[in-house]
């Protein structure tokens, strides 16, 4: 067979079913004729979106592989990468490279060299009796520690080189690692955990990853701790439990302030503690404990008093039972804690009534959100937003109901990145409502991939929300809009979603959302996918931007 027969056989033994790609790469062609099939996007930054959306949603249980061809292909998945990078979502890439005797050659663009700074492991195929070997490693890297994309560059004339009978090897799948802390360790964050008088657990992207919630809701229901998620965690602990306190980010609910800031110990697992645009920053005088899989976060932005290296469904197991031989089967004070988090949570949302219940045009974006809230059951639902005002929007309100209902990212946030998430989402839970709300420069960014799900069947939701008006460059934008009106946007994007194929509509009166949404999930259910319009204000309230 040849080097991509090898590769496509590898990918469906390891369990791909769907190969997202943008040709010219012969990778589409062995992948298809293994029965992988082909999910072309017009842009390879949605494409590799696509994978990000898959690989978040399957944690990486069914790999997300993205193919492009060399050149071009490359360049512009760079931001998709970058992105995935930063938000440690698993993912195999497979650039085709430039023929070996083209190899470093001025102005050709180098997939190793370029994407080494973004890329958690890197390697090219310099022979075809080597694939199964590189092929194993990119596996290992893919399913061991910190999560992240990999690559695999295969040159062009390698690609098409037949593979030693002798050389392929791929006996059986490479199997998930994981690590449990230190018990000395444990023991001590355990004792400054339980003999906290306001403890606060602080919930990342790791609880995802290790598909720890349940020992996470046990550990909370144990020692009646109220919980936090980071934006990457979001979902990681279910927003609907008693002892949740929503997300954190640049923009956070009342409950996770409040609690935050009258906390004495903070419990981070999963969490990198990582200080940046959208993260929450820690108020000082805590104690803090940290439990990751990554060595590289401890005490990077913070003085760490109790860290802890471990996977972390195998840490929070440990934790547990830490705990229990402190506190006995359970710490009273579970009902007191739940009554103040729902106080809280029913005091700051009255101060927010206004806005949620807005019944002027053109319509208030966060009554938009409300109504979604209302309309659709968060368990029934995957939904992400789009970076600006969507996610500071969304994130603070909207209360997921169980792993991978939300799909939050924000570190490198390129515009746009939403809707490739989503399309990815809804290929690994068919099952699920899947829709991501953007804004009207975000689908210019990436718009025309709405018409990529339509073709490929794929049903899901866009949510446009159409101020005309790039809202959050407002301060910073003044003296050029005043006199070139450089903020102004422009378009109609329901009739370009039915111009795609879509079902489509544009809504103008507030009293159609709820009737909107209950149709663009029937539309979805019955195979479509929908675009929806919203005509809104110019809403840039800053009100749940706080700092500590």
């Amino acid at each position: 067979m040849k080097t991509i027969d090898a590769i496509a056989e590898i990918l469906k033994r390891e369990g791909v079913e769907f190969l997202s790609c943008f040709p010219t790469t012969p990778v589409i062609e062995a992948a298809a004729a293994a029965g992988i099939r082909p999910i072309i996007c017009r842009q390879e930054r949605v494409g590799v979106g696509i994978a990000d959306g898959y690989g978040r949603v399957t944690n990486g249980e069914k790999p997300a592989v993205f193919a492009m061809q060399y050149g071009p292909g490359a360049e512009n998945a760079y931001a998709g990468v970058a992105t995935a990078y930063s938000d440690s979502t698993p993912m195999l890439l497979l650039p085709l490279g430039h023929p070996t005797d083209r190899q470093g050659v001025f102005p050709l663009f180098s997939s190793m060299t370029n994407y080494a700074g973004v890329t958690k492991h890197i390697e090219q195929i310099n022979s075809a009796d080597k694939t199964s070997a590189v092929m194993r490693r990119a596996f290992a890297a893919l399913y061991q520690g910190r999560p992240g994309p990999v690559m695999v560059e295969i040159p062009a004339d390698i690609a098409l080189e037949e593979v030693g009978e002798e050389s392929f090897f791929w006996s059986k799948k490479v199997r998930h690692t994981g690590s449990q802390g230190d018990p000395r360790d444990v023991e001590a964050a355990a004792r400054a955990l339980c003999e906290a008088k306001y403890p606060i657990i602080h919930a990342g992207q790791g609880v995802l990853a290790a598909q720890a919630t349940d020992e996470l809701v046990e550990l909370a229901e144990l020692l009646s701790t109220p919980v936090m998620s980071t934006l990457l965690g979001k979902s990681g602990f279910p927003e609907m439990h008693p002892l949740s306190l929503g997300s954190g980010s640049g923009v956070m609910s009342g409950p996770v302030y409040h609690f935050m800031r009258r906390s004495d110990v903070v419990f981070g697992i999963g969490c990198s503690f990582t200080k940046h645009g959208m993260s929450m920053n820690l108020p000082p005088g805590k104690t803090l404990i940290q439990a990751t899989n990554d060595p590289r976060d401890v005490h990077k932005d913070y003085d760490i008093d109790h860290p802890i290296i471990g996977d972390a469904k195998l840490v929070l197991r440990q934790m547990i039972e830490a705990c229990r031989e402190i506190v006995g089967e359970t710490r009273k004070g579970n009902e007191s804690v739940a009554a103040e988090i729902k106080s809280e949570r029913d005091g700051w949302l009255a101060q927010w009534t206004a806005k949620i219940t807005a019944a002027g045009r053109p319509i208030n974006p966060y009554r938009v959100i409300w109504e979604f809230m209302q309309t659709v059951p968060p368990q029934d639902a995957i939904i992400t937003h789009d970076s600006g005002s969507p996610r500071d929007q969304i994130t603070p309100f909207y209360r997921s109901n169980g792993p991978r209902t939300y799909l939050g990212w924000g570190k490198s946030h390129g515009l746009g990145t939403g809707l490739g998430l989503v399309i990815g989402a809804k290929l690994a839970a068919p099952e699920k409502m899947c829709v991501n709300f953007m804004g009207d420069a975000a689908f210019g960014m990436t718009g025309l991939d709405f018409e990529t799900a339509v073709r490929s069947g794929i049903p899901i939701t866009t949510v446009v929300l159409n101020n005309s008006s790039m809202a959050v460059e407002t301060h910073a934008m003044e003296t050029s809009h005043q006199l070139y009106n450089s903020r102004d946007l422009g378009g109609n994007y329901a009739d370009m979603g039915r111009a795609m194929g879509g079902y489509a509509e544009r809504i103008e009166d507030p009293a159609e959302i709820g009737p909107a949404f209950q149709r663009a999930r029937q539309m979805n259910e019955d195979g479509r996918s929908v675009l929806l319009e919203f005509i809104t204000t110019q809403e840039i309230d800053t009100s749940h931007k706080r700092a500590f």
